[in-house]
C-alpha cells in the first residue's frame, strides 16, 4: 500500500527520544539540532518518507526536515530545537517503495494517512490517528476524554495504553490480549483508509476536508469495524462492503476545498456517560465481548 501517515512532534517524556546536538540538548533552545525519534506502524512501515510539516499542507516542501523510516518502522528526525513540539510530522509511505513488515514480500500499493497528537509520537498508528481526529473534530474534547472514548469503542479495560505499541505488546505480557485487539482493529482501519485513497489523496498530499470526513465516518462506524476485525473478517465482508460503499458516496459528496470542514457531529463526546454513538444514531454501552456485553441504548 502507498501509505501516508501524519503525526505530531512531542517532548521527550511523551513521544520518544530527543537527543541534543551541538550542546543544544533535547528540545533545548541553544544552537544545534534535536532528534525526534519514534516508530511508525500499521504493521511496522519501512522506507516511508517522514518530514516535519511546517505549513500544514500534508506534503513535503523545501526547507522542511525530512528522513526515511527504517527497520521496524523506526525514525529519527533531526530538527532545530525550537521546532520540537510545534509542528506535525507527516509520513508518506510510497507505492513501490514502502514496505509494511506484516507483508514483507512486496512494497505497498495504495495510500492512507495516519495522524497523532503532537504530545504522543513514540508510536504512530491508526489508534493515534483516531485520537487526533477526535481532538481536531471536537475542540472541546480533552486528550483524556479522547483516549477513554477510544478505549470504550474497542471495549478494552481501564489501564490500556491507547498509544501503546500494539505490535510488540501483542506478543506477550499482561496486556497481550488488549494489544492484539488494537492490532486487529488498526489493521482493519488502515485497510479502509487505503481503500478510500483515490478520493482522499491528491498526489503527494491529501484533501484535508475529505480526510477528516473519512475519519469521522470510521469513528461513527467503529463498533462494526471492531466486531468485523475481532471476528477475523476482511473489509470485503458484507458489513464492511456496505460501509465502504456508503463512505465512498459520502466522500464523493464532500467538498474538496482547502482545510478541514466542520464535522463536529461525527466526533461528539460521550465519555462522561461511559458509552459512545454508532452509525445508526444509537449508543453502544461497552462492558463485555462484542455481541453479549455490548448493547444499544437510547440516545441520551
Amino acid at each position: 500500500m502507498n501509505k501516508v501517515l501524519c503525526l505530531g512532534v512531542a517532548v521527550v517524556a511523551l513521544s520518544g527520544t530527543l537527543a541534543g546536538c551541538g550542546g543544544g540538548g533535547g528540545g533545548g533552545t541553544t544552537a544545534g539540532t534535536s532528534t525526534v525519534s519514534g516508530v511508525v506502524a500499521d504493521g511496522y512501515l519501512r522506507n516511508a518518507e517522514l518530514f516535519m510539516d511546517l505549513n500544514g499542507n500534508y506534503q513535503w516542501d523545501a526547507g522542511e526536515p525530512k528522513t526515511v523510516t527504517g527497520q521496524g518502522g523506526a525514525y529519527h528526525l533531526d530538527v532545530a530545537p525550537d521546532l520540537v513540539g510545534r509542528y506535525p510530522i507527516v509520513v508518506r509511505a510510497i507505492a513501490g517503495q514502502t514496505v509494511d513488515e506484516d507483508h514483507p514480500s512486496s512494497p505497498i500499493a495504495n495510500s492512507y494517512i495516519l495522524c497523532a497528537p503532537s504530545s504522543n509520537t513514540a508510536f504512530i498508528s491508526p489508534m493515534s490517528t483516531l485520537i487526533q481526529q477526535k481532538l481536531a473534530g471536537n475542540p472541546g474534547m480533552t486528550m483524556a476524554d479522547a483516549m477513554i472514548q477510544l478505549r470504550n469503542q474497542l471495549n478494552l479495560p481501564v489501564g490500556t495504553d491507547m498509544f501503546g505499541n500494539y505490535v510488540s505488546g501483542s506478543q506477550s505480557g499482561q496486556y497481550a490480549a488488549n494489544y492484539q485487539t488494537m492490532y486487529q482493529v488498526a489493521t482493519q482501519m488502515a485497510d479502509l483508509m487505503a481503500q478510500q485513497a483515490p478520493l482522499v489523496m491528491t498526489g503527494t498530499g491529501v484533501n484535508l476536508s475529505r480526510y477528516q470526513a473519512m475519519m469521522g465516518q470510521m469513528n461513527l462506524y467503529m463498533p462494526q469495524i471492531v466486531q468485523n476485525a475481532t471476528n477475523g473478517l476482511p473489509i470485503t465482508s458484507p458489513t464492511m462492503t456496505t460501509f465502504c460503499n456508503q463512505m465512498a458516496t459520502f466522500l464523493q459528496n464532500t467538498g474538496t476545498g482547502a482545510g478541514f470542514g466542520n464535522y463536529s457531529a461525527m466526533f461528539r463526546n460521550y465519555t462522561s456517560r461511559n458509552s459512545f454513538w454508532s452509525n445508526t444514531g444509537g449508543m453502544w454501552q461497552p462492558g463485555g465481548m462484542m455481541g453479549s456485553g455490548w448493547g444499544m441504548t437510547g440516545m441520551r
